[in-house]
């Protein structure tokens, strides 16, 4: 039938003649049609053999505007894109990633099904179920599947083009009164006209489910007294706006429309509500075309020739004239509000949301709730909306309606996607010590500070605990204290020592090596205060050095008092060469070169990578450790491994002279400290090792304090006995025996 109107519309006559015009008068310089893109389509094959321009005020999307297919359709109508991607920014703005499509079973709904499920794919918007239903079918049970199976899909996306939006109320009827599932469902449709005329029909608007659609932006309003009826529908229009039929049969339903039914008989309010975007698209059109023709009379020259008494008529304009001012449609642009031409010679536009809202009276009325408005790239547009204004129905207690896959993702946690299931059907993983994530559906959870720590819900971001071996917690009163009491204790001995520095077993035990040896031993005593407390810079500087020394010091003079004792009885054999060694030269001679090695390692240490304050931040979760860090790991343990070496070499010397002669033969005494020294600092290693933050300094001061007690307790305890309480044995007698 489309063919063959478009024949008569060309030729013009009684009979269909292709290729010729039978009255010359008839013939068109454009042809003006509204019909959905099948129908364009049609007539476009047929009116580009002539190069008729063809002016459409249909809604139709992007295919039907390639120029090299349909080089002479001029769309004066926006195309469907635009509020396609307005809907994906909807739907990203309400989080409804869980939805379903439903469209015509036609090529423009197929067509729709194709792009827009890339689009919201893309944006990680899942499709739970999709539809193509006829228009002609009665919806049945098989229809109905997809919302029986996905009841927790609450927004429906239905496409409707020029000619299907009566099917997207039908459909809700349809549901409504068989499955009662309408309710709590959200309906986005891409119809651009009004909604209240396909819903006028309806016996009970108060079932209409949430409606969002788009309107073109517009001020103007068509004046309709001045043109005959039309709209989408004629028949259906004025079926519903008269309340009568054009069946002969339903007299007994309701009264038979009458032909003499004007549109001015109608509220101007019900008119204006119901025709406002397709009259207006129709004017647009028609004011378009006036504005082309009177550019293109008016840039001809004014061509008349007189023969005879008349005058000839003007030059005849051919159709194929028109398309360079078609082309140029932007031009001749005439202030329309809201819509205009691009570059391309195609209608943009600028759209309203629109909330449908349905009143006690049997209404149905639009209520803008936002704006979408183009930009200079066709891939962005400002998408605005008022989600306050937006008027839900009764049974979401204006709440925004929930669509998703699954419940969402509290802060603290993220999204994880589930092997084999989509995008949106995730689970919820809480994040790791350390990271947050601070907004719903967080994709990843991002790291903390260095400096800062994840709090117990994950979802902020709290100063981390800092932590060191300080004066105020117990293990550090305890340290301090029991350094303390054995710094006095080393004190006391040597207070003993000086005050009986003249009797025998003070003598016979080489005075000064004793007194340097309680000096050494009290120091280390003293050097692990160095350890306790927040560490500054002097102190990680002394704290190892000086408890190395000081240690090698002490190692070195009992290594010293032990070789004196070897080389004593070894003089004492006839004709020895070994008492040319005896006196104090070699007993200073042994500490002063067996601690200068250690010296020297410890001033290598602070030229080359000297100890510094660090903070430790990853080793204990939540927290800081203020520690020292030790520069250089190698030089450390040199020092360790030097007075190591010390004490195996004095180990070895005293328990070879263990048992040589003498009351007071101080080589087992030696062997049993260093013993007890060498177990500490062995069992220390790997304690050290196997400790981090505080307990590591924890460790190697409770190992400085265990081996100097060791060795104070070991040798001086029982000479104090004697003099202290037993003077009777220390009596040169007593020696001599």
């Amino acid at each position: 039938m489309a063919y063959e109107a478009v024949l008569d519309l060309l030729s013009g006559g009684q009979k269909n003649v292709p290729n010729y015009i039978c009255e010359k008068q008839n013939a068109q310089l454009a042809v003006l049609e509204g019909g959905d893109p099948a129908l364009s389509n049609l007539i476009s094959t047929i009116l580009s053999i002539y190069k008729i321009p063809q002016v459409s005020y249909g809604f139709v999307s992007r295919e039907f505007t390639d120029k090299t297919q349909f080089p002479f359709l001029y769309r004066m109508v926006p195309k469907q894109e635009p509020p396609h991607l307005a809907m994906v920014k909807l739907l990203l703005h309400f989080k409804w990633t869980w939805i379903g499509l439903i469209a015509p079973d036609n090529d423009n709904g197929e067509r729709f099904m194709r792009t827009f499920t890339a689009a919201v794919t893309k944006n990680d918007i899942c499709v739970a179920f999709s539809e193509s239903i006829k228009e002609t079918v009665a919806y049945n049970s098989k229809h109905l599947n997809s919302f029986l199976m996905q009841r927790q899909v609450n927004v429906v996306v239905y496409h409707a083009d020029f000619r299907s939006t009566i099917g997207l109320f039908v459909l809700m009827t349809t549901m409504e009164k068989t499955l009662k599932i309408t309710v709590g469902k959200v309906w986005v449709t891409t119809a651009l006209q009004d909604l209240s005329m396909s819903w006028a029909s309806n016996e009970d608007p108060q079932c209409v489910p949430a409606s969002l659609s788009f309107l073109i932006q517009t001020k103007k309003r068509t004046r309709y007294e001045t043109f005959d009826p039309y709209a989408l529908e004629t028949r259906q229009f004025i079926k519903t706006a008269f309340k009568c039929s054009f069946s002969k049969n339903s007299a007994r339903v309701q009264k038979r429309c009458r032909e003499n039914a004007k549109l001015g008989t109608l509220s101007r309010e019900f008119t204006e509500r119901t025709l406002s975007q397709d009259s207006y698209s129709i004017y647009n059109t028609i004011q378009a075309m006036a504005s082309v023709l009177s550019a293109v009379y008016s840039s001809k020259p004014s061509q008349k020739a007189v023969v005879g008494s008349r005058k000839m008529d003007l030059q005849r304009l051919q159709p194929w004239q028109l398309h360079s001012f078609l082309r140029n449609l932007h031009l001749y642009n005439f202030s329309m509000d809201g819509a205009y031409w691009d570059e391309n010679g195609e209608m943009a536009a600028d759209f309203d949301i629109v909330n449908w809202v349905a009143f006690p009276n049997n209404s149905l009325v639009g209520l803008k709730v936002g704006s979408v408005e183009r930009s200079a790239s066709p891939e962005k547009i400002k998408f605005a909306i008022d989600r306050n204004v937006i008027v839900w129905p009764r049974w979401f207690k204006q709440n925004v309606p929930l669509s998703r896959c699954t419940e969402n993702c509290r802060p603290g946690y993220a999204k994880a996607i589930k092997e084999g299931e989509p995008i949106c059907c995730y689970a919820c993983v809480e994040c790791m010590e350390g990271t947050i994530s601070i907004q719903e559906d967080a994709k990843l959870c991002n790291k903390c500070p260095d400096d800062q720590n994840s709090n117990l819900h994950r979802d902020q971001c709290v100063p981390k605990i800092i932590h060191f071996l300080s004066y105020e917690e117990p293990l550090g009163i305890f340290l301090a204290s029991f350094a303390l009491l054995l710094s006095l204790t080393a004190g006391l001995l040597l207070g003993i020592f000086i005050k009986y520095f003249d009797t025998p077993i003070v003598k016979a035990n080489n005075r000064d090596l004793t007194y340097l040896l309680l000096v050494s031993l009290l120091l280390s005593f003293l050097s692990s205060f160095l350890f306790i407390g927040r560490p500054q810079k002097w102190t990680c500087l002394l704290r190892q050095t000086a408890f190395s020394i000081i240690f090698s010091v002490a190692v070195s003079s009992l290594l010293a008092k032990t070789i004196t004792v070897v080389v004593a009885f070894m003089a004492t054999k006839p004709g020895s060469q070994m008492r040319k060694w005896l006196g104090k030269s070699l007993a200073n001679s042994l500490v002063l070169s067996f601690s200068s090695v250690q010296g020297g390692i410890c001033m290598v240490w602070l030229g080359m990578s000297p100890p510094f304050p660090d903070s430790d931040m990853h080793s204990q979760p939540g927290q800081i450790i203020l520690q020292c860090n030790e520069g250089s790991v190698a030089m450390f343990y040199s020092a360790l491994g030097y007075m190591g070496f010390l004490a195996a070499v004095c180990f070895t010397v005293a328990f070879l002279a263990r048992k040589l002669p003498g009351a007071f033969n101080e080589a087992q005494l030696i062997t049993f400290s260093m013993l007890v020294f060498c177990s500490v600092w062995v069992s220390f290693v790997p304690a050290y090792l196997s400790t981090k933050g505080k307990y590591m300094v924890a460790v190697q001061v409770f190992s400085i304090l265990a081996s100097s007690s060791g060795l104070l307790g070991c040798i001086f305890i029982p000479k104090c006995y004697i003099i202290v309480l037993r003077p009777d044995l220390n009596k040169k007698e007593h020696l001599m025996v």
